[in-house]
């Protein structure tokens, strides 16, 4: 059953008969001041950096699984990554737990702030945006993930009658929108905040633009809602409160990351991680170390298990001069070798790739050697997540100009090549050739291919790729295409160790339909027996 409620209880007695609990926390009078409201609201945001959500699970396991990488692992035999998993998977009854959590958080918080009488009714207005909006994130990755879910919008405060009925997508979407519109109009501008780990108003924008386009495609297939998006996506690219950027480097971009710098140009909301788990904070993730570049060596660069290697089917879709390529694809790994001026002593270097190595390559957009945060923690990272970038918003744009006009239309054009050209280092200072690389005199048909390649390009490894493609209706063949290409290069490669592993077609052979959902929980459903399983499940 969901978790709906979140109880607060700290018990300090110094006598044993003592029947008043000093230090004890209730619900019904901790929300009445404006500290235990800003309390109340980074425990939802907790939710967001939580092992079980960016923190681990839905990087780790949930969030690769698409054409982009497989698990680089040949002892995995079991679980969602590779797609042979049940309903009584634990990291399936994990995301749904967690996100549940969130909801519970946000409802109570929701629910009893009315009781803060004397903050100020600003400060109250702009918590309850937030909470708004994160409640409406939660529902966002349960409907995505597992279509029908019980839409709960009150605590559970009694335990009587918890049995819930799964409210149908269309609903469960309604609903999202209401509270990402209402909580625009309350949460404050990104400039006022100065940095993208808080909810702003250009991050429930662009969120909100996701939401739409997702509405537009499967299930749904709600077409009327590409001119809601295109919409708030246009209030985004004019900048009526904050003109948002790219950043001319696209390295820069994840180097931030690693090194808690905020770029609210380009990066417009991100889970924030902090910590080397010796200090104060416990707040690490492990961004970089389990889907980042393996290195068992050597700590000062920052150890990591590199759980997932790039398809060579990512790696084909960039052309020769992007720089994005070996920002996402790392062109080389670890290795530790002796060094020849003191002998039995061991030095860390790096091995670069010959060309047509491609299929045992690491994801590299997050890089444990760039953090600056010493000593650095085994496998646990303070490097910050993308949830919201701004390249995404100008690529949703384009997209939606598209689909509206069942063509691109110059401001489609003028929105994806400024993405483009950023790949191919024309935003620097001094550059020059800027069309070199441009999209133009496309088709619709041509131009649809060309930016779902593109999203791929610009946007792996940032736990977007499976959505896109169930959103467009292409899920399982654009996984099975994965096998032509994997038999194709397991041919066509000499070497058997850069041939793809034989583990590699895991994923991609075991994919079916029924992938399109996740299964409703096994424990869910035996706590809940109003909950109908999934369809195949």
């Amino acid at each position: 059953m969901p978790l709906l409620a979140v109880v607060l209880c700290t018990v300090s007695c110094s006598d044993f008969l003592d029947t008043k609990p000093r230090g004890t926390l209730y619900p019904d009078t901790y929300y009445t001041t404006e500290a235990n409201l800003e309390a109340a609201l980074t425990g939802i945001y907790s939710n967001l950096g939580n092992s079980n959500l960016y923190g681990n699970n839905f990087v780790s396991q949930l969030g690769n699984d698409a054409d982009e990488s497989y698990y680089f692992r040949s002892t995995y035999t079991y679980g969602p990554v590779i797609y042979n998993h049940t309903s009584s998977s634990a990291n399936i009854a994990n995301l749904w737990q967690i996100l549940y959590n969130g909801i519970g958080r946000a409802n109570m918080l929701l629910y009893r702030m009315p009781d803060a009488v004397d903050v100020d009714k600003a400060v109250k207005d702009r918590i309850r945006g937030e909470a708004l909006f994160l409640r409406a994130y939660f529902y966002f990755l349960l409907v995505e993930n597992f279509g029908a879910v019980p839409l709960e919008l009150e605590p559970a405060l009694t335990p009587e009658n918890l049995d819930r009925e799964q409210s149908d997508i269309a609903t469960i979407y309604d609903r999202i929108v209401k509270d990402m519109t209402e909580a625009e109009s309350l949460v404050q501008s990104i400039d006022e905040i100065g940095h993208g780990g808080r909810v702003s108003k250009s991050a429930v924008r662009g969120i909100l633009g996701r939401v739409y386009l997702t509405m537009a495609g499967y299930p749904l297939n709600d077409r009327s809602k590409l001119e809601e998006a295109r919409k708030v996506l246009k209030t985004l690219i004019e900048g009526k409160e904050y003109r948002h950027s790219l950043n001319p480097d696209y390295n820069q971009v994840f180097i931030n990351y690693a090194q808690d710098k905020y770029d609210i140009g380009e990066s417009i909301w991100e889970v924030e991680f902090w910590g080397n788990r010796t200090d104060a904070y416990q707040e690490t993730g492990t961004i970089g170390g389990l889907n980042g570049i393996a290195n068992n060596y050597d700590n000062e660069i920052g150890l990591a298990r590199g759980m997932y290697a790039a398809t060579g089917t990512l790696y084909k879709k960039y052309e020769e001069g992007d720089l994005r390529r070996d920002r996402s694809i790392a062109p080389f790994t670890y290795h530790s070798v002796e060094d020849p001026e003191n002998p039995g002593t061991y030095v860390t270097t790096k091995s670069f790739a010959l060309p047509e190595h491609i299929w045992r390559r690491y994801p590299g957009k997050y890089r444990r050697e760039e953090e600056i945060l010493k000593p650095k923690a085994p496998q646990e990272t303070p490097i910050n997540f993308p949830l919201l970038r701004y390249s995404d918003v100008l690529l949703m744009y384009a997209e939606v100009e598209n689909e509206l006009g069942n063509g691109p239309s110059a401001e489609a054009y003028d929105a994806v090549n400024q993405v483009r050209r950023r790949a191919f280092g024309k935003l620097m200072p001094g550059a020059s050739n800027v069309e070199e690389h441009d999209f133009k005199n496309m088709t619709y048909e041509e131009f649809a291919v060309a930016l779902r390649d593109e999203r791929s390009r610009e946007l792996c490894f940032e736990s977007l790729r499976k959505y896109d493609l169930i959103r467009w209706g292409i899920f399982v063949p654009t996984m099975r295409s994965v096998l032509d290409d994997i038999e194709f290069d397991s041919a066509a490669i000499s070497d058997v160790n850069q041939k793809p592993p034989a583990f590699a077609s895991n994923a991609f052979s075991n994919v079916s339909e029924k992938h399109l959902l996740q299964p409703i929980p096994s424990k869910e459903l035996s706590l809940n027996r109003k909950l109908k399983q999934n369809e195949g499940w």
